[in-house]
């Protein structure tokens, strides 16, 4: 899949959307990604969990948060044949309480998968639970980076962002 096609996708399901938004973080946006607007559509999740496939390298397994990493982890484990785990935003109340689902055995090489990436708050969550956990995880593969901070927030913590496509590609595709 080239990255036209990943833009195209993005665009043509409303995953992208130009207007003025307020995000998560409380800042003002041109752009509003939601890249639930192109996975709930099976073709186009399968495109995507194919490009992310093509960059799994030596990952023994794969995560990410809920809810908008799911249906992208799923789908990458599908299509690479590896296992995933899935990180809650909130420890349950009842059970376990764990907030990561699926087995991390100590040492696991863990490829984070994320949709939208900004600020990097929450995938730096994510990995501090995994390596918690007892996983090795150097990497985040995201769908989008809005390129707001995540690249460096992640870079502090020695882990690196390797976006699909940027904010300003779906920018320049609208032109």
């Amino acid at each position: 899949m080239t990255d036209a096609v990943l833009v195209a996708d993005l665009l043509e399901s409303g995953a992208v959307r130009f207007g003025t938004f307020t995000l998560t973080s409380g800042q003002t946006s041109d752009v509003y990604v939601d890249v639930k607007r192109a996975t709930t559509d099976p073709a186009r999740l399968r495109r995507i969990a194919e490009r992310l496939a093509g960059r799994v390298a030596d990952a023994d397994r794969f995560a990410g948060m809920e809810l908008g990493a799911v249906p992208l982890v799923v789908a990458l484990a599908l299509v690479a044949g590896k296992p995933y785990a899935i990180v809650r935003k909130a420890a349950r109340t009842h059970g376990t309480g764990t907030r990561v689902e699926g087995e991390v055995p100590p040492g696991a090489r863990v490829l984070v998968i994320e949709d939208v990436t900004t600020t990097g708050g929450s995938v730096v969550e994510t990995v501090g639970l995994l390596r918690e956990a007892g996983a090795t995880v150097d990497r985040v593969i995201c769908v989008v980076d809005r390129g707001q901070g995540a690249t460096e927030k992640l870079a502090g913590i020695g882990v690196r962002l390797e976006p699909l496509v940027t904010l300003d590609e779906l920018r320049g595709s609208r032109r």
